[in-house]
């Protein structure tokens, strides 16, 4: 009990009641107290299992899947932090659903729902569509609570949205509380967000904006450099620098890449398409002019070209402050992925095992999101689990 007091103690001075049956949707829709409150029990969570203790906190119950792009660590992720508080993961395969003959939101959303405790989405390929259809699923189930066709509301997990990643984000901070010894102490540190080159096209952006949109809440100078014309959502954008104000912090923009890597603490190189390249596809992909989307998608590809020499390697690591590498994986690896990418092999491999670290964080914060949803007073419940004391695994 010892080794959880200190957690369960902060836990306790945090304000989380409001996410108690409520979605996670974007980060800054959360409070800083809300964002410490989902560290704090991610904490927990982990030193349980590392302790082999079980923290089921459900005996059945679905976790409903809907992956509208290819995943493989946040779909995993997702399926991990279901098992471990004890829901089974059934998938929503579209194309085998009546979504394909024109079922509504409100009837899908509905349908998948009558035992299901929680829905992650993701939805992130198109600008002004992801986020809302998220939105929509949530108030149809909303709706079906409220009108006694579901015996419970499904709590909603943003696992990608054109907007945010906020699963990512927050697995990378929290990866970054560890690696510098406590939260308090990325107050002052550098963050490189920049751009990086990859021979792909049409990569989200919602990585970059929710890392501009949470790392400056704690105090961090975040830097974020882009060649001209790749710029984010404008909105997110502002977010960052009012957050950079509040916190003390500094929220600056560039178009040079080695400007952004002097003096940093940690660098994100990483591939994003520009915003306004975003909004055309999603308008084309709308109207239905798909000769029109190929050869946008050839311009893009054209106009990456252009900015190969974007790439994190050992002489821009140089510049740093001796910075942590971070990404969301898979990236783009100059001469093992792809000829040219967004990081040497030679910066990749040194922090290969940091790298798997950071995307380990995110099981247990996905977890920690559906855990404070569903539990109304998540300190004495955790209480109750430790004191059960049950193996999570029985070895005799």
């Amino acid at each position: 009990m010892d080794k959880f007091k200190s957690l369960l103690t902060k836990l306790q001075s945090l304000h989380h009641e409001n996410m108690y049956n409520n979605d996670f949707l974007l980060t800054w829709e959360k409070t800083d107290s809300e964002i410490h409150s989902v560290f704090v029990v991610a904490e927990l969570l982990r030193r349980m299992r590392e302790s082999n203790i079980s923290p089921k906190i459900f005996d059945s119950g679905l976790g409903i899947s809907l992956f509208r792009d290819n995943s493989t660590r946040t779909r995993f992720s997702y399926a991990s932090a279901c098992n471990l508080l004890g829901l089974e993961v059934q998938d929503l395969d579209e194309g085998k659903s009546q979504i394909a003959h024109g079922e509504t939101v409100r009837e899908t959303a509905n349908m998948i729902s009558f035992m299901a405790d929680v829905i992650g989405i993701r939805d992130d390929m198109f600008i002004g569509k992801g986020n809302t259809y998220m939105r929509a699923v949530s108030a149809a189930v909303k709706q079906g609570f409220k009108d006694g066709v579901l015996d419970q509301r499904p709590t909603l997990v943003n696992l990608q949205c054109d907007i945010d990643h906020p699963t990512q984000i927050m697995a990378d901070t929290l990866h970054l509380v560890n690696h510098f010894g406590g939260i308090e102490n990325l107050k002052g540190k550098k963050v490189a967000m920049t751009w990086a080159y990859s021979p792909s096209y049409g990569k989200p952006l919602s990585v970059p904006q929710g890392v501009i949109g949470l790392m400056t809440r704690f105090g961090m100078d975040v830097t974020l450099a882009y060649p001209e014309g790749y710029e984010l959502m404008p909105e997110t954008e502002i977010l960052a620098q009012k957050n950079a104000e509040a916190s003390g912090a500094k929220f600056v923009k560039t178009n040079s890449m080695k400007e952004a890597f002097i003096d940093a603490d940690i660098v994100y190189p990483k591939s994003w398409a520009p915003f306004a390249a975003m909004e055309k596809r999603t308008d084309l992909y709308g109207a239905g002019k798909f000769k029109e989307i190929d050869e946008l998608e050839q311009e893009l590809l054209a106009q990456n070209a252009l900015h190969k020499d974007w790439e994190c390697n050992e002489q821009l690591m140089k510049l740093t402050e001796n910075a942590l590498y971070l990404h969301c994986l898979p990236a783009d690896i100059t001469g093992v992925s792809c000829e040219a990418g967004e990081v040497s092999k030679n910066v990749f491999d040194k922090f290969r095992e940091p790298l798997y670290i950071q995307a380990g964080y995110k099981p247990y914060i996905i977890a920690a999101m559906i855990y404070l949803s569903k539990v109304k007073n998540p300190v004495s419940t955790f209480e109750a689990l430790i004191k059960r004391n049950k193996n999570r695994f029985l070895n005799c």
